[in-house]
């Protein structure tokens, strides 16, 4: 690079004060931390967040010069652990010198000491945008129309207000349900269509959202779903049997 920033210093045919400073292409590294408590607070409710990872970082030097692309990323071992795993992705250069640097090093969280892993891109589970399903992207979708993320009724998020059932009056249900107002927005709440939760489907507050880098979790969560709805079905059939 001194080479490159000598010869555009010293060259007739370039305004060195139009040209950047030279700099080497950049890329990510992946890399992931283990041995850092999931509870690492006094109150054993407050989780691991990613800004408490940002600032472990921060104070930590052999973190000096590191720059994150993108949040971390921080998942429960297991159900029944305490400890967690942090995934996160850095700027570095195409030789990967920056991620050298950093793998198998450890350092003092705490009590604890953690230590840092190479790791692949993860992408993570993703989430159709059309039923709001996790496993599957919205391309490979294959029915026809779309579900709201809010109401999970047969219409797009957009046109909830002028589609949603709850907003529309009706003079027949006691009490009667009033029009909400055109123009603003609907003040109704309704159960998450994944895991029943009092948030939208794409909520941040969703547990498939906060493990949709763990797929193991995903693939075990819906088997649980489908089986609970099997043995639902099968005592309904029962039931009607015994009649």
């Amino acid at each position: 690079m001194l080479i490159i920033d000598q010869y555009i210093k010293t060259s007739n045919d370039i305004n060195s004060l139009q040209v950047e400073d030279s700099r080497l292409p950049k890329s990510k590294s992946y890399l992931k931390i283990i041995g850092i408590p999931y509870y690492p607070h006094v109150n054993l409710q407050d989780k691991l967040t990613s800004a408490d990872i940002e600032t472990i970082l921060q104070q930590n030097h052999i973190f000096n010069n590191i720059t994150l692309a993108s949040k971390p990323r921080v998942i429960k071992v297991s159900l029944k652990s305490d400890m967690a795993i942090v995934w996160i992705d850095i700027w570095d250069v195409q030789s990967g010198q920056n991620a050298k640097m950093l793998i198998n090093r450890c350092f003092n969280v705490s009590n604890y000491i953690a230590t840092i892993r190479g790791a692949n891109m993860n992408l993570g589970v993703p989430q159709c945008k059309n039923c709001w399903r996790w496993g599957h992207t919205t391309f490979l979708y294959r029915i026809q129309g779309a579900k709201c993320v809010k109401c999970n009724s047969p219409h797009k998020s957009e046109h909830h207000r002028e589609f949603g059932w709850c907003c529309k009056g009706n003079s027949k249900l006691n009490p009667p349900r009033l029009e909400t107002k055109k123009g603003e927005p609907c003040p109704h709440s309704f159960k998450c269509s994944n895991c029943k939760g009092d948030h939208e489907a794409d909520s941040n507050n969703c547990p498939f959202w906060r493990h949709h880098f763990n797929r193991e979790w995903h693939v075990k969560k819906y088997a649980e779903i489908r089986e609970n709805r099997l043995q639902s079905l099968r005592s309904t059939v029962n039931d009607k049997s015994n009649q």
